[in-house]
């Protein structure tokens, strides 16, 4: 199964007081870096643009691979966005908001929405009894079996893979970005409205530049590869078999961030194109990290090398996880829960049944034996 983030007892867990003395070095942005990292993220994805249009004359498989490429570059796009969010990429709020919102419209993400959001995500990782906000619908073993048929139906469809990561980019970027949060007041709710209006002006720009139509057969497969690296990112980052989940009542913040964020060891090229968020265990820690100081602050304390990283080959491997199950702790695929929970489950739907019409029958498991 899938390797997984997992603190040695040779090396304990630091204390609150502890570990923020060791992230405190890092948590302050360097203005040079900032700069430098928007310039190298958004000159490329200018070109690659012009490099998609011009394309469209010779192969629009050659567009598909510029629109790849783009599609990579939101993702390194979206990291700067979620920095802003994270107030980590500049000291002035104000120009994390600029950015921030200007990231938000290459990536279809209303910022101040996304950052409260985002925020609670943070605050509750980890905790079963605060899911719901931010993070990939996940249900114990036990409410899975006590669902009723329509939700379980309807469970393992958000679940499965192709659902996930290639209707899902598509549904979650262009159409349940568009719509806020019932629960989104102020200034986090009126900014769907406003990122909606400047997208709104950002198509009729593009298109006035490129032509409608070029411009939506290239804008719609680098939203859908942006889109499917950036939730396999956040997929992998917390769905791994050894994850961390636990009720409020049990639930600990630092437990939380080493133990249920993966350290998710790609290659360089995928790290820079990532913006180094593999580290995710160190930036559930401190989320004032900018993200070019997050593999930095990975390597100055032994605390952090105790954590086993996650390969990418390995990380494949949790696409078919399923279900959290509390007796074992952890995360369980459909066959195991089969294998493990199939015969109980139908023997006492079996007894169930038998005991209402009052029926005096062998249990599934015993009816081989009688007929035998």
């Amino acid at each position: 199964m899938t390797s997984a983030p997992e603190m040695t007892s040779a090396q304990p867990q630091a204390t609150i007081k502890e570990w923020k003395e060791i992230v405190a070095p890092f948590q302050v942005p360097s203005v040079p870096r900032s700069v430098w990292q928007i310039v190298n993220t958004f000159v490329p994805y200018i070109l690659t643009w012009y490099a998609m249009y011009r394309s469209l004359s010779v192969s629009y498989w050659l567009t598909l691979a510029f629109a790849l490429l783009a599609g990579l570059l939101v993702v390194r796009t979206f990291i700067i966005f979620h920095d802003c969010g994270h107030g980590s990429f500049f000291k002035s709020k104000r120009a994390s908001s600029i950015l921030g919102f200007i990231c938000g419209m290459i990536s279809f993400t209303p910022y101040s929405h996304w950052r409260w959001q985002h925020s609670i995500h943070h605050a509750t990782s980890g905790d079963l009894d605060r899911r719901g906000d931010g993070d990939i619908w996940t249900m114990t073993v036990k409410e899975y079996q006590e669902a009723k048929p329509g939700r379980k139906l309807f469970y393992k469809i958000v679940r499965n893979p192709f659902v996930l990561l290639i209707l899902g980019p598509l549904l979650l970027f262009l159409v349940y970005q568009r719509f806020p949060s019932s629960r989104a007041k102020g200034k986090d709710r009126t900014s769907v409205m406003w990122m909606n209006l400047a997208l709104l002006l950002m198509v009729v720009g593009m298109s006035w530049i490129f032509g409608f139509k070029n411009y939506v057969i290239m804008q719609l497969p680098v939203t859908m590869f942006a889109g499917m690296a950036g939730i396999w990112m956040f997929y992998v980052q917390h769905q791994y078999e050894d994850t961390y989940w636990e009720h409020r009542d049990e639930w600990d913040y630092t437990s939380a961030a080493l133990g249920g964020s993966s350290y998710y060891k790609l290659p360089k090229i995928l790290q820079w194109f990532t913006g180094n968020i593999g580290f995710h265990h160190v930036h559930h820690l401190s989320a004032r990290i900018p993200n070019y100081f997050l593999e930095d602050c990975h390597n100055s304390h032994p605390m952090f090398h105790s954590i086993k990283p996650l390969t990418f080959w390995a990380s494949l491997k949790s696409i078919n996880l399923r279900l959290w199950d509390e007796s074992d702790r952890r995360l369980i695929s459909w066959k195991e829960y089969k294998q493990r929970y199939g015969q109980k489950a139908s023997t006492a739907s079996f007894a169930k049944v038998a005991k209402e019409k009052d029926l005096d029958l062998p249990l599934p498991d015993e009816a081989g034996t009688s007929m035998s």
